[in-house]
């Protein structure tokens, strides 16, 4: 067993570079320096020193790193030593240091609510004194008294009410005719706070009254001085008052103060002279420094060097606080700080006793992951017949025996995954040859603007569209909705485009409910009696300006002439449920810019966080909308709206949209 001594300490500090015996030297200095300033005296130059040893200590973690990854961390126990020390250790340090940021975020509040509190009620009694000064002014004033000349305070009334008030006020000043503007920032007829007059600080109270000639002012401060500072209660330490007065340089030279985007110079301190902060009751009871921030008015116009608030520092006991913590609960509030003590100990006894365990375990996790280990080396090299043996019936053994039957199945593993990525490129080739069904290019007439936006919900898309010339003038738009999604839905919807341009090739003159007819007839001579297709085929006529169309079990398209909609639903029923359907045509005569839209259900039936679909009523208001724009930019917006409504760009179905401006 390796025991330290001066001789293996001599020799261990002979084997290290110079540079690491001079961080430890510095380190042991600082150390020194710190139990010396904490019994004896403080030292000079403390903070140089302390600034020192932290930079060997950052030194000398660095230098360790290392020798820790490639010596301490090279066995498993000593890598689940560490991890238990990061579980057990590092967050009661983390959730300690939490406690206290929070502790001391809710003493700075009550501290600043205490010296708000008492500071607020100087003010309180500086305003009750204002308004019976104002109100004996008053009365002055109606006996024929001027209430904005300075005679006016020499009045008996008035004079025995202001030397009254200087009994707890030495300082009192009096100002009549003045605080129209503190008033105007108050209620309209009251202020009460600290105010910046004539270079100073002063905690006033500006009143409105009226007088037989009208409306007056009277403003009653007091200088915030020190004298002022120590009549606050004796639970706040040394209190300093520091003026902020704003600068438009954002680093103006010497100290400086940010504060919501502006910066801040600090004026002359002002600070109490006979408050002391009070003797610690015990070892936890810490001194809190507590900040603050309070607006300042003006009198006049603020000029430009005048300060804008003030920064109020002061200090107090972790005790006097608790004091007024626990206060509404009257006696019990030390039981329960004692509680709060009693199970914070109890919770790191039982988190140091968590580690501790841990680390006992570790001996027996150490071998079966060790048989892991090796049996996975050669599972690396290839050998699939390798099996751990299992020395346990624990969660261990189970892994063994996981890990035994993983690597008599990893063959199949192999082979299924090269099967599964096949498949994928499989789909992948039926995604590019399914985007090569789609129309390349639009058909160009005069008088006829055509876009098409088809979003497949899957890989592949089980809707279809298609723009196909009939003839020199005439363009047919087609547009279908497969049953199911997928692949078989591609593959019909592939059949259903070769069947549609090859009956518009062989027939350029039959109509739409012929055309139907027919598709009708192959889809259900070559498809199984579950699969079936929703249609709709129109021809537009440039030159007659006619649409003709049939709709078999579409959902009916939306034609748009000036403000009113028509919805296209003649037609029949859906394609390749039954062989001898018979089906109708219907025609309409196009007006100049009338508009086409035809769309698949995945537009429609997208539902929101309460499963209220966009339906049928929302596309006819955005389409009335945004009829006047480009065909492509209407397209591109319904389908934004019905996702925008559903609220994710997830689909559950294919989603097209077929736009047509014709005339």
């Amino acid at each position: 067993m390796n025991r330290l001594s001066p001789r293996r300490l001599f020799v261990f500090l002979r084997h290290i570079a110079p540079l690491d015996r001079v961080a430890l030297v510095v380190i042991f200095l600082y150390a020194a320096v710190r139990v010396f300033a904490a019994f004896v005296a403080p030292v000079r130059f403390s903070g140089f020193i302390g600034l020192l040893g932290f930079l060997a200590a950052v030194y000398l973690v660095v230098r360790l790193v290392p020798w820790f990854r490639t010596k301490f961390m090279w066995t498993l126990r000593n890598r689940l030593i560490v991890v238990y020390v990061f579980i057990a250790v590092v967050p009661v340090i983390l959730l300690l240091s939490m406690v206290g940021l929070a502790a001391y975020g809710l003493y700075l509040q009550l501290g600043a609510h205490i010296f708000h509190d008492d500071l607020q009620a100087r003010i309180s009694t500086i305003s009750a004194d204002a308004d019976a000064l104002a109100g004996a002014v008053e009365q002055e004033a109606a006996q024929g008294a001027s209430p904005t000349s300075e005679a006016i305070l020499a009045r008996p009334g008035v004079a025995n009410l202001i030397d009254a008030a200087r009994r707890e006020w030495p300082d009192l000043r009096v100002f009549p005719n003045r605080g129209e503007r503190l008033v105007q920032a108050g209620d309209g007829q009251h202020f009460a706070g600290l105010v910046e007059f004539g270079g100073k600080i002063w905690v006033s109270a500006a009143v409105e009254k009226t007088g037989p000639a009208g409306p007056f002012y009277l403003v009653v401060g007091t200088p915030l001085n020190p004298a002022f500072l120590d009549g606050l209660p004796s639970d706040i330490g040394p209190i300093q008052i520091i003026p902020l007065r704003p600068t438009n340089q954002q680093t103006p030279a010497g100290a400086s103060l940010s504060f919501n985007g502006k910066v801040f110079v600090p004026g002359e301190q002002i600070a109490s002279r006979r408050r002391v902060l009070e003797s610690p009751a015990n070892w936890f009871d810490v001194r809190i420094g507590g900040v603050s921030t309070i607006d300042l008015a003006h009198i006049g116009p603020q000029p430009d060097d005048a300060p804008a608030a003030v920064l109020a520092t002061f200090a107090m006991r972790a005790a006097a606080l608790n004091r007024r913590l626990f206060t509404s609960v009257g006696e019990i509030g030390p039981l329960l700080e004692l509680a709060l003590i009693a199970a914070g100990v109890i919770f790191l006894a039982l988190e140091f006793a968590a580690l501790i365990t841990g680390i006992v375990l570790t001996r027996t996790i150490t071998r079966a992951v060790g048989d892991l280990y090796e049996a996975t080396l050669n599972v690396r090299r290839g050998d699939f017949a390798q099996r751990i043996r299992v020395h346990q019936r624990d969660q261990l053994g189970a892994l063994g025996e996981s890990f035994n039957e993983m690597t008599s199945s990893i063959s199949e593993l192999i082979v299924e995954q090269g099967k599964r990525q096949k498949l994928e490129n499989e789909i992948a080739i039926a995604r590019e040859v399914q985007s090569q069904l789609f129309p390349q290019v639009l058909p160009a007439l005069p008088g006829l603007e055509l876009a098409a936006i088809c979003r497949p919900a899957r890989v592949v898309s089980g809707d279809y569209y298609d723009f196909i010339r009939t003839g020199q003038d005439c363009v047919g738009i087609a547009l279908a909705d497969i049953s199911g999604k997928g692949i078989f839905a591609a593959l019909l919807m592939a059949s259903l485009q070769a069947a549609l341009r090859s009956q518009a090739s062989l027939d350029g003159n039959c109509t739409t409910a012929d055309l139907v007819s027919r598709l009708n007839r192959h889809v259900f001579r070559n498809t199984s009696d579950d699969r079936y297709a929703t249609f709709f085929y129109a021809v537009f006529d440039v030159n007659s300006r006619m649409l003709t169309y049939t709709n078999a079990g579409h959902l009916s398209p939306f034609f748009v002439c000036r403000d009113e909609v028509q919805e296209l639903s003649e037609g029949g029923t859906v394609i390749g449920m039954f062989e001898d359907v018979p089906y109708t045509q219907g025609s309409i005569k196009v007006e100049p810019g009338s508009l086409l839209v035809a769309f698949s259900d995945g537009l429609t039936e997208p539902e929101n966080v309460y499963g209220e679909e966009f339906g049928m009523h929302r596309l006819k208001e955005e389409i009335l909308r945004q009829r006047s724009m480009p065909p492509q930019r209407i397209a591109e917006n319904l389908i934004a709206a019905a996702e925008q409504w559903a609220g994710t760009p997830e689909q559950a179905d294919d989603i097209t949209v077929v736009i047509a401006r014709m005339g």
